[in-house]
């Protein structure tokens, strides 16, 4: 099967069909919201924070990062996963279209901390005669680093393509100013298997990749499935970001009606 990065461009891949996919499947919205819940384990925030969503999409990790206290900004190539976003999911942070490639586009010492889901290796596709990928991973995590206040954690869950891409990106970040490393969950499965990159730029916070142990990664899996067999329901959570939004003053919110919180069909 092709890598999506082998097809088109991220912002042509990513069209109204494909940010349909995302909002009505299940099986997607299942594996990004675990992988979004891993991620912010790994972040280990310290309380209530800034956070930077590269690569947000159809807003499905967004709107978790928010579910745990977050403040979030969202940014992604694709119009089509954005106006999702902005539509299905509710976020309620701000959302930026931009060209991770081209930089982070913030000012220095703004967020807390950044998480991405399957993103960062776009950085690699060579789709355009300008899009050199060295270039493109230079400027990436030099404005990243600009971006987050000292001792601010990123946590970028991605597919790397082979050993090499894999080195490519780390050693980069780390000629960024960045300290970290690799964390594998399900190194015995092909199928299961997720890498994620865990950085820090500077400051007094330690970080060692090697003690965040992957062997705990099934009972970490176990409890965030009892976490969200616990959780509200879909439209209580829903219901509930509206009547928070309405107490903020906002006169956008949609009327509640039996159809909230049950998902859309796509239409194409």
């Amino acid at each position: 099967m092709s890598r999506p990065e082998h097809i088109a461009p991220p912002e042509l891949f990513y069209n109204d069909e494909e940010a349909g996919k995302y909002n009505s499947n299940t099986r997607i919205q299942s594996i990004q919201a675990e992988m979004t819940e891993r991620a912010i384990e790994l972040l280990d925030p310290e309380g209530p924070s800034l956070l930077l969503d590269i690569g947000c999409g159809s807003g499905i990790s967004t709107s978790i990062a928010e579910s745990y206290g977050h403040v979030t900004v969202g940014m992604d190539i694709s119009p089509s996963m954005l106006s999702v976003a902005l539509e299905s999911q509710e976020v309620e942070g701000d959302m930026l279209l931009a060209d991770m490639g081209n930089g982070v586009p913030f000012r220095a010492g703004t967020f807390d901390g950044v998480i991405s889901i399957s993103a960062i290796q776009w950085l690699l596709n060579a789709d355009k005669t300008c899009n050199i990928p060295q270039r493109r991973l230079n400027r990436f995590f030099e404005t990243l680093y600009s971006s987050m206040r000292r001792g601010g954690r990123a946590v970028m869950q991605y597919y790397p393509e082979s050993d090499r891409s894999q080195q490519m990106i780390l050693d980069t970040a780390k000629k960024c100013g960045f300290a970290g490393g690799i964390v594998v969950d399900h190194p015995e499965s092909k199928r299961q298997k997720k890498f994620y990159l865990i950085l820090q730029a500077g400051g007094m916070r330690t970080l060692n990749t090697s003690e965040m142990s992957v062997e705990d990664e099934k009972v970490n899996a176990k409890k965030r499935k009892l976490k969200r067999k616990h959780d509200m329901s879909t439209r209580e959570y829903i219901v509930h970001k509206k009547d928070l939004n309405r107490k903020r003053g906002r006169l956008s919110v949609p009327k509640d009606s039996k159809y909230s919180g049950r998902r859309r069909k796509a239409a194409f």
